[in-house]
């Protein structure tokens, strides 16, 4: 297959590009017009070939589409304030499946998000998977939240509307080389002194290799549903106290953990909420971990099952959250391609050429 991918400079694109290069698929590689990231692994890859494009312009990425067999949409913006993200996520996505329709590409991979579920009314303890109630409280959660939501329902209609075929992952806390840390641990406040929110819930991890692999498997996915949803999370799911304590473990000097429990955690954010409504209005800014709605989605605890997408996609995690952080933390860098480019040196007294192999 020929695969464009979006946002594939990303933290999560590159693991993506590797996977399906791996697989034996051609991968199109789509960056944004300014970025200077490319990796070196690339250059001269004969299964890869990078394309600038940006989503937010209409009308202007149609022959980034010739050829292609499937769009990989992983391109999103994660900050700033609404517009931004709306522009980044929501308007991209519609350019794109505008094109795609143009174009006559009818297949797509959707990476969403666990933010799309509803928390603050949930059960401690109760199992998040696929059939779990989607948020009811976007507004009140936050902006990405609201954008995921919104990018899986466009997506929905295109396919119920115009045919094709989508699978939508909803990865839990994505984690690998240099994003070790998720908002579901609590709050970074230097590099010595971690607030860890919590201890026992457990933690949603796919670790990037894993993810990239589920993401490629769902371009292949040829089964009978057409809009098939799956959340990818790996078989572990360490409590919060068992991944901090194996991070720190692994770092030298050891950053020292201020743990706060979870009922106090609860108890500061509904004051903090009601303070907000009562003084304010609802208008001060608060800290995430000091909005309700916010916290729960962060540290709730809850269980977690990977069975769909084992069953659908045939997906298994090929490395365990230990592995995982080893990789993450060792020194060759995971996403990079095995080199394509050969030294050859025409004269011994001449420089080497390089040629790609």
């Amino acid at each position: 297959m020929k695969l464009l991918v979006t946002g594939a400079g990303g933290f999560l694109g590159r693991y993506v590009v590797k996977s399906a290069v791996e697989r034996g698929h051609e991968v199109r590689a789509m960056i944004r017009p300014a970025s200077r990231l490319v990796p070196p692994s690339w250059r001269w890859h004969p299964q890869v070939e990078v394309v600038r494009g940006d989503l937010r312009a209409r009308n202007s990425f149609d022959e980034s589409l010739d050829g292609v067999d499937a769009v990989v949409h992983l391109a999103a913006s994660k900050a700033g304030d609404l517009y931004e993200q709306f522009g980044g996520t929501v308007i991209a996505t519609e350019n794109l499946l505008d094109a795609m329709k143009r174009v006559g590409v009818d297949r797509i991979v959707l990476t969403s998000s666990f933010s799309v579920y509803e928390y603050l009314g949930r059960w401690a303890w109760g199992r998040l998977d696929e059939q779990s109630p989607l948020a009811s409280d976007p507004l009140d959660r936050d902006e990405y939240c609201q954008m995921k939501l919104e990018q899986e329902r466009i997506v929905r209609e295109h396919v119920e509307t115009h045919g094709g075929r989508c699978v939508t992952l909803r990865p839990g806390v994505i984690y690998g080389r240099d994003n070790l840390w998720t908002a579901r641990l609590g709050m970074q406040l230097s590099e010595k002194w971690w607030i860890r929110t919590g201890t026992f819930a457990p933690l949603p991890l796919t670790y990037v290799e894993n993810c990239a692999e589920a993401i490629v498997q769902a371009a292949e996915y040829d089964g009978s549903e057409h809009d098939l949803i799956v959340n990818v999370v790996d078989d572990e799911t360490p409590s919060q106290r068992a991944y901090l304590n194996a991070w720190r473990a692994r770092l030298s000097p050891k950053p020292r953990v201020l743990p706060v429990p979870w009922l106090m955690m609860r108890g500061l954010a509904r004051l903090a909420s009601l303070t907000n409504r009562l003084c304010f209005r609802g208008t001060a800014k608060v800290p995430g971990l000091f909005v309700p709605s916010r916290l729960h989605a962060r540290c709730k605890t809850l269980r977690y099952s990977n069975e769909r997408i084992r069953e659908a996609l045939g997906w298994s995690p090929r490395y365990g959250w230990q592995e995982g952080m080893d990789r993450a933390l060792g020194d060759d860098d995971p996403a990079d391609l095995p080199s394509t480019v050969a030294e050859v040196c025409v004269d011994a007294s001449a420089p080497c050429v390089e040629q790609a192999t």
